[in-house]
């Protein structure tokens, strides 16, 4: 493979993995004289004031918390966990920070392939990994674990680091051996799209992080009722001409399809069906695709074909008249990150973000990394302040409970009718754990440890 191809390869599968956003302004310094009271959504005092002092672990002083933020920035140009830090620490800093120690951040840019350096920089560096993610991570996650540094991911990718020891999810989506999907693949072929049961698509990147989640959505599929009547892949770097692929999806009858890979390929698709008159009853692009990008990729499209997400129980970033938390998120975002467009993986970093400080907050003046780890994992119904549905972070194994779903229009995104039971979101969930081997996470004991070394 030549390498040009090599590289647009690489950044279809970040892209996919990456929760992805607009880019805006870099942000702001915040303003000395800017004052926050530390509460956010129906969290109380998640950063303050005080009088801390000493050294008490790597990265924390009297003054400062240095935290590590890891993004595939340099390489897909998506800042969603730049902006995210940026918004957040400033916001917590002008409130007083944790008991008066700031937060600083570094931003560990993998460029994709530099995992490991990043980690490795990480490791000598950083108190704790906090909002951020990369599409390669199962690369770092040894070195993380033998450094014993705790992270809180906005994403998760690989098998190696989902539910990986050290690690706290407040809301990507790390389920390794339940179906996080399962409640919305149900809602299409059960309720929504009965007739799409019996002919269900899915074209697949071809790449190592694609091609695992497509095997693990064939098998909910199948649970949920559905048979998959057709199933392909595309190379991960995009086609010149999707004619034949979208001849396929005609001729095989499909109404449901599932797409994997750079959203901005699947809007080529679509405008290659949309010209064949050919509509499906649903498409899913998949939840990275819940931003405007998408949108305008699509834009000849999207007000013919069905494109339909799920956004796993995170409030809508256009629902600010519905949830004061989301309100205040516009405005945390505005004020210190202003340009910065908000989509999925904003949400699931500041969330990260605001767990990390109310855990850290909570040590006191001897914060320690065994502290703010154990802190965070006694949380047993954490909903980011009022950002998505509870979850119980004591059991990192527990099964998704609810969905939400969210269709793509000419005019944005707006709320589907999904039949929601508990405000915005659907709770009726039956979990589904896969039969399948997909891999497994990497533990402390892979590397010698356990948890008696952590301090």
């Amino acid at each position: 493979m030549k390498p040009r191809r090599i590289a647009a390869a690489l950044l279809a599968m970040a892209l996919l993995t990456a929760g992805c956003s607009g880019r805006g302004d870099a942000g702001r310094e915040a303003n000395p004289n800017d004052v926050e009271t530390g509460d956010f959504g129906d969290l109380s005092s998640v950063c303050h004031d005080g009088a801390a002092t000493g050294a008490p672990a790597q990265g924390v002083t009297a003054e400062e918390i240095k935290v590590g933020v890891f993004s595939d920035v340099g390489f897909t140009k998506q800042p969603e966990f730049v902006d995210a830090a940026k918004a957040f620490t400033s916001w917590c800093n002008a409130a007083g920070g944790i008991n008066g120690r700031k937060l600083v951040f570094e931003v560990r840019d993998t460029k994709l392939m530099e995992v490991r350096q990043r980690m490795l920089d990480s490791c000598r560096e950083d108190f704790a990994l906090v909002g951020g993610g990369a599409a390669l991570d199962g690369l770092g996650v040894k070195d993380r674990l033998s450094c014993l540094l705790p992270e809180f991911p906005a994403q998760v990718s690989q098998s190696q680091n989902l539910q990986s020891d050290l690690q706290i999810s407040a809301l990507a989506s790390t389920y390794a051996h339940d179906e996080p999907y399962f409640g919305f693949r149900s809602w299409l072929l059960n309720e929504a799209y009965p007739g799409s049961a019996g002919a269900v698509g899915i074209i697949n990147g071809d790449s190592p992080v694609t091609k695992v989640l497509g095997d693990k959505a064939v098998e909910a599929i199948r649970a949920a009722g559905g048979t998959v009547t057709y199933s392909d892949l595309y190379p991960a770097s995009g086609v010149p001409d999707w004619t034949p692929y979208a001849q396929a999806i005609k001729s095989k009858g499909v109404k449901g399809l599932v797409f994997y890979g750079d959203f901005r390929q699947l809007g080529k698709l679509e405008d290659v069906l949309t010209s064949m008159n050919y509509k499906l009853d649903w498409i899913d692009p998949t939840n990275n695709s819940y931003n405007t990008q998408f949108l305008r990729s699509a834009a000849q499209s999207v007000s013919f074909q069905n494109n339909i997400v799920d956004l796993t129980g995170a409030v809508p970033v256009e629902a600010v008249d519905a949830s004061p938390a989301m309100k205040q998120m516009h405005d945390m975002f505005a004020k210190y990150a202003p340009g910065a467009e908000l989509a999925l993986g904003s949400v699931r970093a500041l969330s990260s973000w605001l767990l990390f400080a109310k855990a850290a907050t909570s040590c006191g003046d001897q914060l320690t990394r065994r502290c703010v780890f154990e802190a965070a994992g006694a949380e047993t119904a954490w909903a980011g302040g009022g950002l998505h549905t509870a979850r119980d972070l004591s059991d990192k194994d527990a099964a998704p409970r609810c969905f939400n779903v969210v269709q793509a229009t000419s005019n944005g995104w707006r709320q589907a009718d999904f039949a929601p039971d508990q405000g915005l979101f659907r709770c009726d969930v039956a979990p589904y754990r896969y039969t399948g081997d997909y891999g497994a996470a990497t533990t402390l004991a892979d590397v010698g440890k356990t948890m008696a070394d952590l301090e």
